[in-house]
């Protein structure tokens, strides 16, 4: 029998790069000596006045179909988010509830985009981008960001890669997995592309309030931005609430309506007990994510104390998010090798860089998810692996 090319579209690489995850879940399940930081999923529980939120609703039947696009107390909650952690003014009617972020990213790449339109995007990029933005017929033009320019924007490649075919940028700020966060100087380097080529800005602006020593702006608050920016929000990675599938998207009532009908053929709403947590998330928004940004910043400096003095290796400080990508090129072996090694012969799991594109080839990523006593011991793992390795090359 015959599969539609879009499998094709949705596999490949970056997809196989799980793979070392789902080995260490899976080892960890069955009580192995395993610590994963192959995973951006925050050890600590939801806050339980959220969790909370959501059983009191399905206690008083709050288990049926619910509006597309989210309810509106929701969305309004979400659009003063917006005004008072980005200052960008937005209407209820400029916001629709998404089952998380990629959900967000390919439901808007799906209305804006087809063949034979392409989408620029700056790379390092989240591993799942492909797929989400070229399963609606789009092409994905990559952005080399060298690790030797720190992984950041090199405004000439942008404007390089201009065709006739282009319709869109696709950036992500704070970034996984680089954990860079884009200069003004950068955002208006985009600004000036998108503006020129009269082109569409999507902006994945997850990790927006998880930054340590460089605020996050909004490609959008710039002049002559509003219109042509998409946000993409989350509550997960912030909120501790990755399981919840809960997102949004920012943009204008147009797209809105388009994105109605597509959420309509999709999912047909989220649930009216997660729309309550949700909104009881927003209400407590500072302190929670305070306390997130506080366990993380102590969770990085951490990691950077711990591995500062490990042989063949060097860490990439992040300015943002729960991330650190580290440097493996001086151990002689390809991320992927060095990430299964690492794995076989320690039973820490990272991922293999490599899948975020060829900028990070010889890179490998780690989280900050589990306690500081498990990083640490994670830490000490990796320094004595790469002691052995280094070891292992002088004979």
């Amino acid at each position: 029998m015959k599969y539609s090319s879009i499998t094709r579209r949705i596999s490949g690489e970056a997809v196989a790069a799980w793979d070392i995850h789902f080995a260490a879940a899976a080892a960890q399940s069955r009580g192995e000596d395993v610590i994963v930081l192959s995973i951006g999923d925050p050890d600590f529980a939801t806050d339980s006045e959220i969790c909370a939120a959501a059983c009191k609703a399905l206690a008083e039947g709050d288990t049926h179909y619910t509006d597309m696009s989210g309810r509106l107390p929701l969305r309004e909650a979400i659009a003063a988010r917006q005004q008072k952690v980005l200052g960008i003014e937005c209407s209820a009617e400029q916001v629709a509830v998404v089952a998380g972020t990629q959900n967000g990213l390919y439901s808007v790449a799906t209305c804006l985009f087809e063949a034979p339109d392409e989408v620029l995007v700056p790379e390092p990029m989240y591993l799942t981008y492909p797929a989400s933005i070229s399963a609606g017929g789009a092409t994905l033009v990559p952005i080399a960001q060298p690790a030797e320019q720190d992984f950041r924007l090199n405004p000439q490649a942008l404007e390089a890669a201009i065709t006739p075919r282009t319709r869109g940028i696709a950036i992500a700020t704070p970034n996984n997995p680089s954990g860079n966060v884009y200069s003004d100087a950068e955002l208006e380097a985009i600004a000036a592309v998108a503006i020129k080529h009269d082109l569409w800005v999507i902006s994945d602006e997850v990790y927006d309030q998880m930054t340590y020593e460089r605020a996050h702006r909004s490609i959008a608050t710039l002049p002559g931005m509003r219109e042509r920016t998409v946000i993409i929000g989350s509550l997960s990675k912030s909120h501790a609430m990755t399981g919840w599938r809960v997102g949004w998207v920012i943009g204008s009532p147009e797209l809105m309506k388009h994105l109605d009908n597509l959420l309509l053929c999709m999912f047909y709403g989220l649930p009216g007990f997660i729309q309550q947590a949700a909104l009881k998330a927003l209400e407590l928004n500072d302190k929670i994510v305070e306390q997130a940004k506080t366990t993380f910043r102590r969770r990085r400096d951490l990691v950077v104390a711990a591995l500062q003095d490990a042989p063949l290796i060097s860490c990439k400080v992040p300015e943002a998010g729960m991330f650190m990508l580290v440097d493996v090129r001086k151990s002689g072996l390809s991320s992927m090798d060095f990430a299964w090694k690492l794995f076989r012969e320690t039973g820490v799991s990272v991922l293999d860089a490599e899948a975020f594109g060829p900028s990070c080839r010889g890179f490998v990523r780690l989280s900050f998810t589990v306690s500081d006593t498990q990083l640490s011991e994670a830490c000490s793992r990796i320094a004595r692996f790469t002691a052995r390795l280094q070891a292992e090359m002088k004979r």
